[in-house]
C-alpha cells in the first residue's frame, strides 16, 4: 500500500486559513523524511474561491526538483497543467466530478466539458516529461443529485479522450460510501476500464474511511489518500468533511518503513498544526499514542 498524504491541499481547504510557505516546506520535508512516498501539496483553484491554496505556486518554487517528483498537484484545465509545469511540477492530478451538478459547483462547467479538455491535459503533462491522473470526484454520490451510477464512473474510464493518464482516482467526495460498494466499484474499474494503478481517494464523514480504504486496496487499489488528523473536506461539496486520517491509514497497514517512531514524528507534526490552524483532531490513532498503555509499543512514551 502507497499512502499519498493530502494535508496540504483537500486538508486545508475548509480551513479559510493560509499557511506561510516557510511552515508548507517545513510539512513537505517532514513528511517526505518520515517516509510517506507521496504527497499533494496544493492545487490551481483560483485563490478567491479556495484562499488556502493561495500560494501554491510559491511552496512549488520553494522545493526541490526531487521532492517535486514525490509531490501531486491539482489541476482541472490544460491552462492550470501549463502554468504547473512551466513552475517545475512534473505529477498532476485532473480532477472532474462523475456528477455534473457537483462539476458545476466545483469548476464551473459540466462533466462532458472537462473530459472533451482532458487530451489536451494530457499532452502538457506528457510534454514536460510529467504524469498525470484521472481524478474522479463525486464517483459514489454527488451532494446535489444523490447515488452516483456506477456505469457513469466506467464510462469515463473507458472514455478514449482520458487515455494516456497513468492513474486513476476514485473520490469518496462526501464519505458516504461503504466498504462493500467500494470494493465492488474498484473491482469493475480494475477489470472493465484500461489497465491503471487505482487511488482510493475515502473521507470519513460517517465513519469508514479506513474500511473502505482497506476495502479499496482488497479490491485492487494500490494507492490510498490520507490527511494528517483527519483534516479536510471539499468546500464545495455540502455535507462532506474531513479526510480520513493518515495516521489511521498507517496503523491500519502498516507499511514496512512505518515504526513506532515515525508514528511519534506524524503525530506531534499533526498536533502542531491543527494547533495553528484551530482545528480539532479525528484520528483515533494519534489518541491512541497519547494513552497510557505505556507496554504498547505504539504508545509514545511520555504522553
Amino acid at each position: 500500500m502507497l499512502l499519498r498524504d493530502v494535508t496540504l491541499r483537500d486538508g486545508l481547504q475548509l480551513t479559510g486559513k493560509l499557511l506561510p510557505v516557510d511552515r508548507k516546506v517545513e510539512v513537505v520535508r517532514t513528511l517526505l523524511a518520515a517516509g510517506v512516498p507521496a504527497l499533494e501539496i496544493g492545487s490551481m483553484a483560483r485563490p478567491d474561491l479556495v484562499p488556502p491554496m493561495a500560494n501554491t505556486m510559491e511552496l512549488v518554487a520553494a522545493l526541490t526538483p526531487a521532492e517535486l517528483e514525490r509531490c501531486w498537484l491539482w489541476v482541472a484545465t490544460p491552462r492550470h497543467v501549463e502554468k504547473a509545469a512551466a513552475a517545475g511540477v512534473r505529477n498532476f492530478q485532473y480532477c472532474f466530478s462523475v456528477s455534473d451538478a457537483h462539476n458545476r459547483a466545483n469548476i464551473g462547467r459540466d462533466t462532458e466539458a472537462s473530459v472533451a479538455a482532458m487530451p489536451e491535459a494530457i499532452r502538457l503533462a506528457h510534454a514536460a516529461g510529467g504524469s498525470i491522473q484521472l481524478c474522479l470526484a463525486t464517483a459514489f454520490t454527488c451532494p446535489f443529485t444523490g447515488a452516483v451510477d456506477p456505469a457513469r464512473v466506467l464510462a469515463i474510464a473507458n472514455d478514449p479522450r482520458t487515455d494516456g493518464a497513468a492513474d486513476i482516482v476514485l473520490a469518496d467526495t462526501l464519505g458516504q460510501a461503504y466498504p462493500a460498494q467500494v470494493g465492488a466499484l474498484v473491482h469493475a474499474v480494475r477489470t472493465g476500464s484500461p489497465r491503471r494503478r487505482i487511488v482510493f481517494h475515502g473521507h470519513d464523514t460517517w465513519g469508514l474511511g479506513v474500511a473502505n480504504s482497506l476495502a479499496a486496496l482488497a479490491a485492487g487499489a494500490e494507492m490510498v489518500d490520507g490527511a494528517l488528523g483527519g483534516l479536510g473536506g471539499c468546500p464545495f461539496a455540502p455535507g462532506a468533511s474531513g479526510n480520513t486520517a493518515s495516521e489511521d491509514l498507517l496503523f491500519a497497514t502498516r507499511p514496512g518503513w512505518f515504526t513506532p517512531g515515525t508514528l511519534a514524528t506524524l503525530v506531534g507534526l499533526s498536533e502542531s498544526l491543527l494547533t495553528e490552524l484551530g482545528e480539532p483532531g479525528r484520528s483515533r490513532t494519534a489518541e491512541g499514542a497519547r494513552s497510557k498503555a505505556d507496554a504498547f509499543e505504539w504508545v509514545i512514551p511520555g504522553s
